[in-house]
Formats: C-alpha cells, sequence, structure tokens
C-alpha cells in the first residue's frame, strides 16, 4: 500500500507538501535562534550549547540534536527525491516545450526547480562552513559559533552565497507553503487569499531574518 501510495503523483505530492512543512517548522526556529547573535557572543554561544543539551537528564548529551537533524536529513532527502521524480514526469508528459509560456504563472513557480538546485547546493555549503569547518575562513574555532559566524559573514563571498540562497528560500517558501496547503487540502475559495497572505509574510519574515545576520555583520552592529 506504501509503494502504491509513492508511485502516484498524489502520493508524492503529499510527501512534498509534509516533508516542506516539517522543513519549514525548522526554518522558523532556526532564524530566531540566530536573531540571539544580536545580543552578544555569550548569550549565542549559550543557545548555540543548549541545543546539545536539550532533554537532559532523560536524553544522552547532543541525542536530541542528532534527532533533530536525522528528521531534517530525512525530510530533504523525500522533499528532494519526490520533487525530481514529478519534475522527470512531468516532462515526460510534454516531451517538446510550450512555444508561449503559460499566462499567470509566477516568477517563483517558474524558478521552484532552479530555487530547489540552489539550496540543496547551499546546505551543503553551510554545513562544510559553520558545522565541520572544512571551508570556514579565518580558522574554524570548536564551540565558539558566534566568532564563527562573524569570520564567514566578514568576507564577501560568504555574504553574496549566504543571501543569494536566502533569496532563492524566500521564493521557494512563497510559492511551496501555498502549493502545499492545496496538496493537504487546506486551499478553497474563501481560504486560498488567506494562504497566499500567509505564504508572503513567511517568505518576507523568513528572508529578512536570516539576511539580518550577516547585514548585522557587515554593518559591524555584530563585531
Amino acid at each position: 500500500m506504501a509503494r502504491t501510495v509513492w508511485d502516484s503523483s498524489v502520493g508524492k505530492k503529499t510527501v512534498m507538501a509534509v516533508s516542506g512543512l516539517i522543513m519549514l517548522l525548522y526554518l522558523v526556529a532556526h532564524m530566531i535562534g540566530n536573531l540571539k547573535i544580536y545580543f552578544g557572543a555569550g548569550e549565542f554561544n549559550h543557545y548555540a550549547h543548549w541545543l546539545r543539551t536539550i532533554g537532559e537528564p532523560f536524553m544522552h548529551y547532543e541525542w536530541t540534536l542528532w534527532f533533530v537533524r536525522v528528521v531534517l536529513v530525512v525530510a530533504v532527502v523525500a522533499h528532494a527525491t519526490s520533487a525530481y521524480q514529478l519534475s522527470r514526469r512531468d516532462i515526460k508528459a510534454r516531451p517538446s516545450k510550450y512555444v508561449h509560456k503559460k499566462r499567470g504563472a509566477s516568477y517563483a513557480t517558474r524558478t521552484m526547480r532552479w530555487g530547489g538546485i540552489i539550496l540543496g547546493l547551499f546546505i551543503v555549503w553551510h554545513l562544510l562552513d559553520l558545522t565541520t569547518g572544512t571551508v570556514h575562513s579565518g580558522g574554524f574555532q570548536e564551540g565558539h559559533p558566534y566568532q564563527n559566524v562573524v569570520d564567514t559573514f566578514s568576507t564577501w563571498y560568504g555574504n553574496v552565497v549566504y543571501i543569494v540562497a536566502m533569496l532563492a528560500l524566500g521564493l521557494h517558501i512563497r510559492h511551496g507553503f501555498w502549493s502545499a496547503a492545496q496538496t493537504l487540502g487546506a486551499g478553497s475559495r474563501t481560504r486560498d487569499r488567506a494562504l497566499k497572505t500567509v505564504a508572503d509574510v513567511l517568505a518576507l519574515l523568513l528572508t529578512a531574518g536570516f539576511i539580518a545576520v550577516p547585514v548585522g555583520v557587515m554593518t559591524g552592529v555584530v563585531s
């Protein structure tokens, strides 16, 4: 039964919707945590340490954090896989390109695929930069996330990569949230306008909230 659901387009769209909402919840929490950098190194580093001690003493050190990571990895893989397979089905269904572009399709809709690729590459870079320190500039300091973040956004390319990715994220959320609501049956004639407004507000707040961190470093407010 699970295989039958997965093989159907409706099943894949449902997987995309649910996994997308899981990632959206994480992004909201992640953005709020990131903004703690404006309260200084002590507050930000304490928050980063707290993430590793959630659930203690019932949960061992970092167990909750690893549980969240596993859930996110599963969500990202499920989201990307279903998106790719749906895209392939769409291409096979109409192998020749339309002579005229469909009117009414928003810029976010037309760039969802490329936006997804940009975000996928960004996630890899972001982890290598601030989690493992592999591509980090200025010398990665384990246990000092505040300084690591400041180092990253003290470089022009760190700012460019991050800001471009967050703009792509905003477009992705703007279309993705409304699309997920339709897939899960939340849309209707009376609710569509409200759902689109929520999608716009979420996209704007998350984009602005994430970009506020590199802007804070560039302007010297965070140093």
